[in-house]
């Protein structure tokens, strides 16, 4: 398994819960950005700058991704691409998409868009707090320790 973060949009203190984790677990993980950023020296984490413009660290990411690997990203469509992929994909707020969720997640963004499109003020996400730090820190525990014991049961 790989992690995979969608970087540019990325809180930095679930950079920082990923950094400690990836430590932890000894879980691959790669930034994407198209910008360079600050990363830890660590073998197990390591950054990929591309191009700048729409979607371009998205495509990466989902060129490269395989089945069961788990991506980091608020972005509904990623999500979607990801879950057909038959990967995960885990939001910085702690919800994973699933196939069962991510379409609707899907509609209620595009309705959102049309609404911004037609110039109804809509407001953008609620703010980052410490309840969607501590979903998300919580999620990804259980995700990883699920993982390790699949991993332990295998060998």
């Amino acid at each position: 398994m790989h992690i995979w973060v969608d970087a540019d949009a990325c809180p930095k203190v679930i950079k920082e819960i990923l950094y400690r984790a990836v430590e932890r677990t000894a879980i691959p993980m790669t930034m994407v950005a198209n910008r360079k950023l600050f990363i830890p020296k660590s073998p197990l984490i390591d950054m990929l700058e591309v191009a700048a413009g729409a979607d371009v660290a998205d495509a990466e990411i989902v060129t490269r991704l395989q089945a069961g690997d788990l991506v980091i990203t608020a972005d509904i469509p990623l999500a979607a691409d990801v879950i057909a992929g038959r990967a995960h994909a885990l939001n910085p707020r702690g919800t994973f998409y699933t196939e069962a969720n991510v379409k609707q997640y899907l509609s209620m963004r595009n309705f959102m868009d049309e609404l911004r499109g037609s110039g109804v003020m809509t407001g953008g996400p609620a703010a980052f707090h410490h309840n969607d730090r501590m979903a998300f820190a919580n999620q990804l525990d259980r995700f990883l320790t699920r993982h390790l014991k699949s991993m332990q049961n295998e060998a």
